[in-house]
């Protein structure tokens, strides 16, 4: 699938590519309705109706990834109720392993993400993933998500990279259209972000499903 001779630098998103979407498929869509119903003395189902319309105004916007942001609009503290259910922060399968691999080949390894640095350091703290790349880059210090084309030469500016020697591997079909403007050459999406939602049928882009299929084991031998 990949001729790895071509590739120096790997660009990996975390949320449903490196880590498992259901944690934040879970809280967003399970989790945050309980709690808000509670708090605000509503009747759940009407919270989770109210919350998935008003959270899906700011899609594909630097706020539908902001905590501070959702805190102030709902009131409540979303890192906190975040912390409640840290322990279904999970990886997605043979992740590590990959990682090693790209490590072991010497080529560079970084996240690039779109998470809230509040969800970030959660997840870093939970699953340690920072010691296993070279580098983690947050869009919220750039004030750009990373569906917007200009993400990606503020990256450029503090990583540098070749985007004909570079892969990036992300969940989200928008942010590899964003990158495949900018010129990065190889991409691949992921086909089930969501351990515990179904597989999906792509054609715009290569997809995998276990990051396993990317070093075949010959390979490894050489």
């Amino acid at each position: 699938m990949l001729d790895w001779r071509n590739i120096d630098t790997v660009l990996l998103d975390m949320d449903g590519t490196l880590l498992d979407l259901h944690f934040d498929s879970y809280f967003w869509l399970e989790h945050l309705p309980r709690r808000y119903a509670e708090l605000r003395e509503m009747e759940p189902t009407a919270a989770r109706e109210w919350l998935h319309q008003r959270i899906i105004r700011d899609q594909g916007t630097l706020n539908w990834y902001c905590l501070d942001y959702w805190s102030a609009e709902l009131g409540v503290d979303i890192a906190a109720l975040k912390r409640e259910v840290a322990e279904r922060i999970a990886f997605r399968p043979h992740v590590q392993d990959f990682l090693g691999r790209l490590r072991q080949q010497g080529m560079r390894s970084v996240i690039v993400t779109n998470a809230h640095p509040a969800s970030l350091g959660l997840k870093l703290q939970e699953t340690g993933l920072d010691q296993m790349v070279d580098a983690v880059v947050c869009s919220h210090d750039f004030r750009l998500p990373k569906e917007d084309v200009a993400f990606w030469q503020r990256l450029q500016e503090v990583e540098p990279f070749n985007p004909a020697r570079t892969l990036l591997v992300d969940d989200s079909l928008p942010v590899l259209r964003s990158a495949q403007r900018y010129g990065i050459a190889h991409l691949l999406t992921i086909v089930q972000p969501d351990s515990q939602a179904p597989a999906r049928s792509i054609d715009e882009f290569r997809a995998i499903d276990r990051f396993d299929d990317l070093f075949p084991e010959d390979e490894g031998e050489h």
